[in-house]
């Protein structure tokens, strides 16, 4: 019986299984890089870093503004309450871009011609989570830039500041998590903004960071004080002036832990799905 020969020609030819691709790590790397090179590029051309800077202006001079004088008269420094929902609202933003361009890929068929050559079926998601990131950061540093323009202070320890914007920016990558496999099983941008911005707009008005519980009523406090933008926003409080609590980052940890449980593996299997 005689053994095949292979013609050493067509062997080289053979693109790299999707085992092989993850043991090699080298090039994984690589192609992480230039995904995310090109998402930057796009992101860039398309002015959305330009946005991430001037959307938390908006939000600081437009929530700012006109409930200065109101929250004045309550003996509160409003710019240093206000803040924290400022920069929420940016990861919200965020979020929303993040559905829009997984739904674009899916849309024009790129993780589909991806799947067709040797690349590793989880690089796209980890380059527009890099980009994602990259965006947070932007948008967290022109909040705080902005509130430090209308008179925002960190007032608490160097560990403090710190941990305000890390945590700023593993809630940011939390939400765009979520929203990136929704956009991957929605397939389109229009459909994911308009599935974003009810929550969106429930949360982030119906919580503890625009006003003071006792701002709401009554019937409304037990939603206000307990749902996961009141916990956050509470929390990026606490860290700005240095009097961070157990009782206060406890909450806010189990909501972030809960939604990472939930969004990480949907969005590594809509990932899947559409490779």
């Amino acid at each position: 019986m005689t053994t095949p020969v292979v013609d050493p020609v067509a062997r080289s030819l053979q693109w790299p299984s999707e085992r092989a691709l993850s043991r090699d790590r080298s090039a994984v790397v690589r192609q992480c890089v230039a995904m995310t090179s090109r998402a930057v590029t796009s992101a860039r051309v398309e002015n959305e870093f330009l946005i991430a800077v001037i959307m938390p202006a908006v939000f600081a001079l437009g929530l700012y503004l006109p409930l200065r004088s109101i929250m004045q008269q309550q003996d509160v420094n409003y710019i240093q309450f206000l803040l924290p929902i400022v920069v929420l609202q940016t990861a919200a933003f965020t979020a929303v871009s993040a559905a829009q361009r997984s739904a674009m890929d899916a849309m024009r068929g790129m993780n589909k011609r991806l799947s067709a050559m040797p690349v590793n079926q989880y690089v796209p998601l980890i380059s527009r989570m890099l980009t994602n990131t990259l965006r947070s950061i932007v948008s967290v540093f022109a909040a705080i830039f902005c509130g430090t323009v209308l008179g925002f202070r960190f007032s608490g320890s160097l560990a403090s500041t710190i941990g305000f914007v890390a945590f700023a920016l593993l809630v940011g990558t939390v939400f765009a998590l979520g929203a990136d496999a929704l956009g991957l099983i929605a397939r389109r941008p229009e459909a994911t903004s308009q599935l974003l911005v009810l929550p969106q707009l429930v949360l982030g008005l119906l919580s503890t960071g625009f006003v003071p519980e006792t701002g709401f009523p009554e019937w409304a406090r037990p939603f206000a004080r307990n749902q996961p933008v009141s916990h956050f926003a509470a929390t990026l409080r606490e860290l700005s002036d240095g009097t961070i609590r157990f009782a206060t980052i406890l909450p806010a940890g189990l909501w972030l832990v809960g939604l990472s449980v939930v969004f990480v593996p949907v969005a590594v299997l809509a990932q899947r799905k559409r490779t």
